[in-house]
């Protein structure tokens, strides 16, 4: 396996960022690595990379372990952070070809063009990287990371900061080195992670609440809906008693899970008159997506 995981753990203090997880991700596969924030995503991806020692179990990378053998792991890795670094009084160029220095990349200029090129870097490839868009800054950490070909690639929120145009173009740079290299990346746009993924790892307060295909992590799902209800006042949980999974959203609002949309509403609208509560607004939609299932395993809402 590139990417081996066991019972690894991670200590703040009394706090447990990463609860004894195990998970192992093969060539060729692209993972997306899902979780609220403060799950223990990061933490889990510092770890892999080298950059932070675990408490606890073990992770290696194509065969390495990260704890004692850092430096050699670090060569089989590219790796993007969610706080991109750059130094931003270096041309584009000048940075990409200071990253393939350190990896001691034997051409160069060769690696060096061939990152801009896959990354859409071309038309900014002549300014300093602090003279860049946030989305254009975000390609430059991403060429970074591919400047030496690594093995496996580790993608912190690889699209952050990046236009609608630019995120499917992005999306088809993971896609087409996913069929050579590892790759896990963290994303909280979740469309994209279900049309990239072939696998997806839920982690949610430090611990792994689901690893499995888009498709089995959405099954059995489908026959339910939500129902989003936001009234003009603020009621406590206790006044929807017996209308099953609820949750709030916020001071006015919340959330139903419900097989029978129709019916529910019909309480809904039942209470409200009974207890003399304004509606504004009670909407509905088809159950079944990466959303719904991402809320209900990180929320406990199940």
């Amino acid at each position: 396996m590139s990417i081996a995981v066991q019972q690894l753990t991670k200590l703040y203090g009394p706090q447990k960022a990463v609860n004894a997880i195990s998970f192992s991700v093969g060539k060729g596969e692209i993972v997306g690595f899902l979780g609220p924030n403060g799950a223990g995503k990061s933490t889990t991806m510092k770890i892999l990379t080298g950059y932070i020692d675990a408490d606890g179990g073990s992770a290696t990378v194509c065969g390495l372990p990260t704890g004692t053998q850092a430096t050699e792991v670090k060569k089989k890795i590219g790796y993007l952070p969610e706080a991109n670094p750059l130094y931003f009084d270096m041309y584009v160029r000048e940075y990409l070809g200071f990253i393939a220095g350190i990896h001691r990349v034997a051409d160069t200029k060769n690696a060096v063009e061939k990152a801009i090129h896959l990354t859409g870097l071309s038309p900014e490839a002549h300014k300093k990287t602090g003279q860049l868009s946030k989305g254009y800054k975000q390609r430059t950490g991403l060429a970074a990371a591919l400047i030496h070909d690594p093995e496996v690639l580790i993608l912190d929120e690889p699209t952050s900061g990046l236009d609608p145009n630019q995120i499917v173009e992005i999306r088809e740079v993971i896609r087409n080195l996913g069929r050579e290299k590892t790759i896990l990346f963290s994303s909280h746009i979740l469309q994209e992670v279900e049309a990239i993924c072939n696998r997806i790892i839920i982690i949610s307060k430090g611990n792994i609440v689901a690893d499995s295909t888009p498709e089995q992590l959405m099954a059995g799902r489908k026959s339910t809906h939500t129902l989003q209800l936001k009234l003009k006042q603020a009621v406590t949980p206790e006044v929807f008693a017996g209308m099953g999974k609820v949750q709030q959203t916020g001071p006015h609002d919340w959330v139903f899970n419900t097989t029978d949309a129709e019916a529910l509403k019909r309480r809904i609208l039942s209470l409200s008159l009974d207890q003399n509560l304004d509606i504004v607004s009670l909407q509905s939609g088809a159950g079944g997506s990466l959303e719904e299932v991402f809320r209900e395993l990180t929320t406990g809402s199940r």
